[in-house]
């Protein structure tokens, strides 16, 4: 009986330390926002006008544009986006974003009601499209494929 203890001590320190790894990856995946954490499904946006600011940070990237309203006043929008290795990937770079780039974005805006917005695509006035990365976040279904770049 006595050689049974270090057995199951072993397999009982064993078991804790699978359940502290299982913790450990599991506490910065509920930290990351799920998109319907903050953003409203049922409130599509198409913003448009000049980038005026861009933060290329995790865990999301955030596009600052100058938005004109229809009584001719300005708002700043923030959209998020993907993670900046995502939007690598997709052929973006902050430098691809250059201040004063009119873009149109299309998202879907926060919960809140305040000039937020999470990024589905954005578009240069060249017509060049690109995927900001909000799908497997618990956005709407766009009926994109997964593997799809831009």
């Amino acid at each position: 009986m006595g050689k049974q203890t270090p057995v199951m001590f072993r397999i009982g320190v064993a078991t804790l330390a699978l359940a502290g790894l299982v913790l450990a990856a599991y506490v910065p995946a509920i930290a990351h926002h799920a998109f319907s954490a903050e953003f409203d499904p049922n409130r599509p946006v198409v913003l448009r006008g000049p980038v005026v600011r861009v933060e290329w940070v995790n865990p999301h990237t955030w596009i600052h544009l100058e938005v004109t309203n229809e009584d001719g006043s300005k708002t700043i929008w923030m959209v998020e986006g993907g993670t900046p290795n995502t939007l690598l990937r997709r052929g973006l770079s902050r430098g691809s974003i250059p201040i004063g780039a009119m873009i149109i974005v299309d998202g879907y805006q926060s919960k809140d009601r305040s000039a937020r917005a999470n990024g589905r695509d954005i578009t240069f006035a060249d017509g060049r499209k690109f995927f900001m990365g909000s799908s497997g976040t618990g956005a709407p279904h766009d009926g994109r494929d997964a593997t799809e770049q831009n």
